[in-house]
């Protein structure tokens, strides 16, 4: 297909110039008919999560689209949903580049992006021109100087101005590239957090009429202690679904290799066996209590497979994609 062919020459150039020359493309397109150039017709397989109908199981996770600039694109492409941001409330540009480092040996990317992105009013402002009728998530974080201790204000202000545009609603809490942003996982921190959420989302259902799931992200490097911790806290405060999992810290199946060692978090093949133990083991905590969304190395229907035998109930992807393009989305969903 077109990706494949143009693949070896992108990869010739740095990869966040060549991810913002394809968002650019993706968002003049997306609605253009030059969307033939990646728009596939994808089989309608629906799966019911978190009360929504899902057209089929595959999503793009987070990390793509961090602006919400291409969320037409994303559908032509046949997503079954589409997943935008992290956003933060104020507009941040991230960490120095350079930031996004490619270990194509390893079908893996490590990046230390730090939530770069345009802030919470300009995605909401992209939102609303899609007009997209799909299942849109939307991903919120916290700002880097915003202080731990203040952290829920930040998600507070992120989820009272998504609230009416989201299909539902992702808490990040395990990007490693925002210094303590993963201790928000963890015991009181973690329960303060989502209760502070539940309560506004109980505000804001009443306040729009509609019921937008909370859904919350979480790091393949924690032990079964940490994940049978996390899993009762989810389910205590009633939260609506899991995703499993963020990028890893581990640099095991990439030692030796060229940008190996640089800093960040590690996406790609070396995380799929990891993330899918990670939901092998929140499927037995939660015991059916809440779906599970798996992530994490996936780069063919067989790899999507494994997640959901593991216990997801449906699965995304990021690294795959851009190694594989558009045609990973039909091949998954052709398999499972």
């Amino acid at each position: 297909m077109f990706y494949s062919a143009i693949r070896k020459v992108l990869f010739k150039f740095d990869p966040e110039i060549i991810h913002e020359l394809t968002i650019k493309g993706f968002k003049a397109t997306g609605s253009s008919p030059l969307n033939l150039l990646y728009k596939q017709n994808v089989a309608d397989k629906p799966v019911e999560a978190m009360g929504i109908t899902f057209p089929n199981p595959v999503g793009l996770a987070a990390g793509l689209d961090k602006n919400g600039e291409c969320i037409n694109a994303f559908a032509a492409m046949g997503f079954g949903f589409v997943e935008i941001g992290t956003i933060t409330p104020k507009p941040q540009p991230g960490n120095p580049k350079p930031r996004i480092f490619r270990l194509p040996q390893a079908n893996a990317v490590i990046n230390r992006m730090g939530f770069n992105n345009k802030g919470v009013d300009y995605l909401v402002d992209q939102v609303r021109k899609a007009n997209f009728k799909g299942v849109l998530g939307i991903n919120i974080g916290k700002n880097k100087d915003t202080p731990d201790e203040n952290a829920k204000d930040d998600y507070l202000i992120c989820m009272r101005k998504v609230y009416n545009y989201a299909t539902y609603i992702t808490i990040n809490i395990s990007s490693p590239n925002t210094p303590g942003l993963r201790s928000l996982q963890y015991g009181d921190a973690l329960n303060e957090l989502l209760s502070a959420l539940k309560s506004e989302q109980k505000v804001l259902t009443e306040q729009h009429g509609k019921y937008v799931p909370l859904a919350v992200k979480i790091a393949p490097d924690l032990s079964s202690e940490e994940i049978e911790s996390i899993a009762q806290c989810l389910i205590d405060n009633n939260i609506d679904g899991v995703i499993a999992t963020n990028t890893t810290l581990s640099r095991e199946g990439v030692e030796g290799l060229e940008h190996g060692d640089e800093q960040g978090g590690l996406s790609g093949a070396p995380v799929k066996d990891k993330s899918t133990e990670v939901i092998r083991l929140l499927a037995i905590a939660l015991d059916n209590k809440l779906p599970i969304i798996g992530v994490g190395g996936i780069a063919n229907g067989r790899d999507a497979q494994e997640k959901i035998a593991a216990g997801a109930k449906l699965v995304q992807v990021y690294t795959g994609f851009i190694y594989q393009g558009p045609e990973l989305v039909k091949d998954i969903v052709d398999i499972l």
